[in-house]
């Protein structure tokens, strides 16, 4: 699988009901996905019961050593990975986007197998010893988003396998195929039937979160889906990892350097052209250095190419799917019918093929306006004043979720007081939407609860159990 034709090969089904995958850039057809069942479900399901007994009995010391090479495998495959992913997803090749993206795949598998996760000694007191161990859970269902559908992917299965659990996959039914492909290179190295794919619908995700047979749920979408996956575990009492919709703000206080900050206000922002959960969607400036702001984030923004992902030049890309291209065209058109005052863009052409949605930035728009309270997924950023440090940070507490936010400035200590009273999982100081393998990542309010990365991420994948004695 060393080239795009060998690996696209590898994932085309050779029966059974298949259907076309488009690329949202260019409209050609990228691949066939097969059409799985609820019966290919129970399938995989079976096969990961039957399997993962053996595969926890390897212990973490063998199975942290195959994790390793299953991330030499990825890195063997990179470049095709990475031009499927770009075709089928639309994100550029270059800058923090399809070859980024693959080898963060490598990068997260390599800090999960690094991470120690020892025995804790609770209670060692001469009459009493108590020792805290995470067990495998036994089969963990994973189902993943289409805007990071790689490494999403990557960081619910390798965490899973380390502690010893069997994984069934269910991707996004707009980006199967990167993620059919992903699991056939990682599986050169795993014992089959450890780790599958089942590409189906909405029942399918419904029988995967309800299956008697699956201990753990991990989900990354939309705070609606989570819902429904909350509410159809419930009866086999499932544990969960939900990392749900968010609607990140981020502070700009009056101290900080309008230009100094700009270019990481546009990657916090516009990576992934803002198809993110944890992206930058409501930025709040300080007057006295409002248009400053406005002015030198525009600059940047006007420098960097939009189109087909394939093209070695550009780094942002179309919106994945029409449905979100339709999102952000109607938030972005209440901003304009509003009086906003748009910087840059806001004018798509509906005359080229793609779902593309310029680069946008609205100035002067009222906090309660719909491109603000809504989450819009996609490149459309409103700017909005502020003169009173209390009033703002009510404003950027005032929506029903809460995964990230941020807040700039020069002056550590104030900036970190303000990030303490963000209701926020993670705040970033003068960066927003960074994560990193060791540092634990989850929400707050309707944005979802558990935790991964890092050592808290293993414990969420065993179950913990008290020897005593």
């Amino acid at each position: 699988m060393d080239t795009y034709d060998a690996l696209l090969e590898t994932i085309t089904p050779k029966s059974g009901p298949t259907r076309e995958i488009l690329d949202p850039a260019t409209g050609a057809v990228v691949g066939l996905a097969p059409v799985h069942t609820v019966d290919d479900l129970d399938r995989a399901v079976a096969g990961a019961v039957a399997t993962q007994p053996a595969w926890a009995a390897r212990g973490h010391a063998e199975r942290i050593a195959t994790l390793n090479r299953v991330a030499d495998a990825i890195d063997a495959a990179a470049e095709p990975l990475a031009e499927l992913l770009s075709r089928e997803q639309g994100k550029p090749l270059n800058g923090p986007n399809a070859r980024f993206e693959v080898g963060a795949c490598t990068a997260w598998l390599r800090a999960t197998a690094a991470t120690p996760l020892e025995a804790e000694v609770i209670v060692d007191d001469g009459q009493t010893h108590a020792e805290l161990h995470y067990r495998p859970i036994g089969v963990v269902g994973a189902i993943g988003p289409w805007n990071w559908p790689m490494m999403i992917a990557v960081w619910q299965i390798a965490p899973a396998l380390r502690m010893g659990n069997a994984v069934v996959v269910k991707p996004s039914e707009y980006t199967p195929l990167s993620v059919l492909a992903l699991v056939a290179v990682m599986n050169q190295e795993l014992p089959a039937g450890l780790l599958s794919v089942v590409c189906g619908d909405r029942e399918v995700g419904a029988r995967l979160s309800s299956h008697p047979g699956i201990g753990k749920v991990m989900f990354t979408g939309s705070t609606a889906t989570g819902k429904a996956i909350i509410k159809s575990s419930a009866d086999t009492v499932k544990r969960l990892t939900l990392e749900l919709g968010g609607n990140d703000a981020g502070i700009v206080l009056s101290d900080a350097d309008p230009k100094a900050i700009a270019e990481g206000l546009f990657w916090g922002a516009f990576i992934n052209t803002g198809q993110t959960c944890a992206a930058l969607k409501r930025l709040y400036v300080h007057d006295d250095i409002y248009d400053a702001v406005c002015t030198e984030l525009t600059a940047v923004a006007e420098t960097m190419p939009m189109g087909v992902g394939m093209d070695e030049k550009n780094v942002l890309g179309p919106l994945q799917n029409k449905a979100q291209f339709d999102i952000v065209a109607r938030l972005v058109d209440a901003a304009k019918d509003s009086g906003a005052r748009v910087l840059l863009g806001g004018n798509p052409s509906l005359d080229q093929p793609g779902y593309f949605y310029p680069t946008t930035l609205i100035a002067d728009i009222d906090n309660a306006n719909p491109l603000v309270m809504e989450e819009q997924f996609g490149p459309a950023l409103p700017i909005i004043r502020f003169t009173d440090l209390d009033d703002v940070i009510a404003q950027a507490n005032g929506v029903d979720v809460g995964l990230g936010g941020s807040v700039w400035s020069p002056d550590l200590a104030k900036a970190r007081e303000v990030a303490a009273r963000l209701e926020a999982g993670t705040v970033w100081i003068n960066g927003h939407g960074g994560v990193h393998p060791m540092i634990p990542f989850g929400g707050a309010k309707q944005s979802g609860y558990g935790l991964e990365f890092g050592v808290e991420g293993l414990k969420a994948l065993g179950v913990p159990q008290v020897i005593n004695g």
